[in-house]
C-alpha cells in the first residue's frame, strides 16, 4: 500500500505545490470558513488521483500486479487522511504564527481545525464510494454538493463558537455535544464506507 500512496503523491506533487499557496490565501482571507474549507478541500485529493487513474487505465495495469482491491481502495482513504492531516498542521502553524505576531487576522481556532478534520473524514467516507462506482466525472456533482454543505455548516458553527459569550452555558453545551458527535460520526461513516467501497470496486472490475 505504501507504494500505491507514493505513486499518487508523485502524480499529485505539482498540484500540491500550487495548493500550498492557494491554501494560505483562502485561509487568511476567509477566517474560520477558510480554515474549514482548506482542510476539507485537501482531503479531496484522492479524487484527482482517481481521475488520473481512470485517464491512464490504471485499473487494467493494477489487475496485473499483486495488489488486492483492499489495497487499491484503502490507499485512497489513507491518501485523503494524510492530505487532510497535513492541511490541518499547516493551518495550526499559520494560526500559531499569527497569534505570536499579534496580527489582526482571523484564521479560526484549533477547535475549528479539529472539526474540519472530522468533517473531511466524513466527506471522504460519503463521497468516495460514489466516485468509485460512478467514476470521477459522473460523481463530481455529488462530491461538490456534500463539500458545500459540510463546509458551510462547519464554518458557520466554527464562527458562531468564537462569538458565543462565555456565560451562555446552554449554547456551549450544545456545541460541546456536537464536537463529541462529529468524531464519532466520522469513525462510523468510515467504518461503513471502506467495506462498501471495496465491494463496489470489485463489482465494477
Amino acid at each position: 500500500m505504501k507504494a500505491l500512496i507514493q505513486k499518487d503523491v508523485y502524480v499529485l506533487w505539482k498540484q500540491m505545490k500550487i495548493f500550498l499557496l492557494v491554501m494560505l490565501v483562502i485561509m487568511v482571507g476567509n477566517g474560520s470558513f477558510g480554515s474549514v474549507f482548506v482542510v476539507v478541500w485537501c482531503s479531496m485529493m484522492p479524487y484527482t488521483a482517481l481521475a488520473y487513474d481512470e485517464r491512464c487505465k490504471w485499473d487494467q495495469m493494477a489487475a496485473m500486479m499483486p495488489y488486492s482491491p483492499r489495497d487499491l481502495v484503502l490507499s485512497k482513504y489513507v491518501l485523503g487522511w494524510l492530505c487532510a492531516g497535513a492541511a490541518s498542521a499547516v493551518v495550526l502553524a499559520v494560526q500559531a504564527i499569527i497569534r505570536a505576531l499579534h496580527l489582526s487576522v482571523a484564521t479560526g481556532t484549533p477547535l475549528a481545525v479539529l472539526m474540519s478534520f472530522c468533517a473531511s473524514a466524513s466527506v471522504l467516507a460519503i463521497t468516495l464510494p460514489v466516485m468509485i462506482w460512478f467514476s470521477v466525472e459522473r460523481g463530481r456533482m455529488v462530491m461538490f454538493l456534500v463539500i458545500f454543505l459540510v463546509c458551510g455548516a462547519a464554518g458557520a458553527l466554527g464562527t458562531v463558537t468564537i462569538s458565543v459569550d462565555q456565560t451562555a452555558g446552554g449554547i456551549q453545551s450544545l456545541f460541546g455535544f456536537f464536537m463529541l458527535i462529529l468524531p464519532v460520526a466520522a469513525v462510523a461513516l468510515t467504518a461503513v464506507s471502506i467495506p462498501l467501497s471495496m465491494r463496489l470496486y470489485t463489482a465494477r472490475r
